[in-house]
């Protein structure tokens, strides 16, 4: 049985779903249920449920909001982790954790393996980074997953927020300054419980790993292809009009450069990411596909 931590967010509810649909037993909690952050609560979880893997799906993940709620975030992406490490290292059970290619400064020219310096920009980076370290140091048999720019149906996500505002404004201003590689939490979730075997039969596989959608793209790119697809569905037709970081500034810098290098991934376990445009695509078409069912309120 498989064990998820972060079970209502939008990663931890693809992984319901995704392990629903292959039939492989899993529990995922909530926050409510049980916070990473809370030992007596993790350490019960594992006792109860015996897991044979443990996913860490939860964390703090507001990127502007963590620039004043530090507290918040290393709670949620150090301390949290760390305990879930301890208590998998205590409990012998494996440990899949997500992490971000907010790790990584931008300033690289092509894309970042696994072996890059980190160097973050921000405060929410600073935390993830934080959280690895405590993974890594608390158990020998975890899989850090590094995952970028990540939407899908559940959840705030950057696909979502687009497709709200093409259906409600003429021109959407969108950075074309910055790209990485949008991936979706279903074929993140996917990838997951594909690689979930070998962890749990202890292959030795552990260690590092980037897992991205295929291909690359900037948000203004990324912004275009979600209006194309939403627009014979919903009718709405708004300019997406590029601008740079400057001109849209945010309380936390974003790296200009997000691509992660996902061969190490594809050569360990035999398969990558699906292409960034095709999920998007798809995953735009059913979400319009619901917004044409709801009264449009102006």
């Amino acid at each position: 049985m498989i064990l998820v931590f972060g079970g209502n967010g939008q990663l931890g509810r693809d992984l319901t779903r995704a392990s629903a649909a292959r039939q492989i037993p899993m529990i995922a909690l909530s926050h409510a249920q049980a916070d990473i952050a809370d030992r007596a609560a993790v350490h019960e979880a594992l006792a109860s449920q015996q897991p044979s893997l443990v996913i860490n799906a939860a964390g703090y993940t507001k990127v502007d909001l963590a620039e004043t709620e530090l507290e918040a975030a290393l709670q949620g992406n150090e301390l949290g982790p760390a305990i879930l490490g301890e208590a998998c290292a205590d409990a012998g059970v494996p440990l899949v954790h997500i992490s971000t290619d907010y790790v990584f400064d931008g300033r690289k020219l092509d894309a970042y393996v696994e072996g890059d310096p980190v160097a973050p920009l921000n405060a929410y980076g600073r935390s993830k980074v934080a959280g690895e370290r405590a993974v890594r140091q608390a158990t020998a048999h975890h899989l850090i997953m590094r995952t970028s720019w990540v939407y899908g149906e559940f959840g705030q996500n950057f696909l979502k927020t687009m497709l709200r505002l093409a259906t409600t404004r003429e021109e959407l201003r969108v950075v074309d300054d910055q790209r990485g590689c949008p991936t979706s939490t279903r074929n993140l979730a996917d990838a997951i419980l594909r690689i979930a075997p070998r962890l749990i039969a202890r292959d030795e596989v552990w260690g590092t790993y980037h897992f991205a959608g295929s291909g690359v793209t900037t948000f203004h790119g990324f912004a275009s292809r979600i209006v194309a697809a939403q627009a014979p569905i919903t009718g709405a037709k708004p300019r997406v009009t590029a601008i740079t970081s400057a001109e849209f500034p945010t309380p936390a810098r974003r790296p200009a450069n997000s691509e992660l290098d996902c061969s190490l991934f594809a050569r360990s376990f035999g398969f990558g990411g699906r292409p960034w445009t095709e999920e998007t695509d798809a995953i735009t078409a059913l979400l319009a596909a619901e917004i044409g069912k709801t009264p449009h309120v102006a």
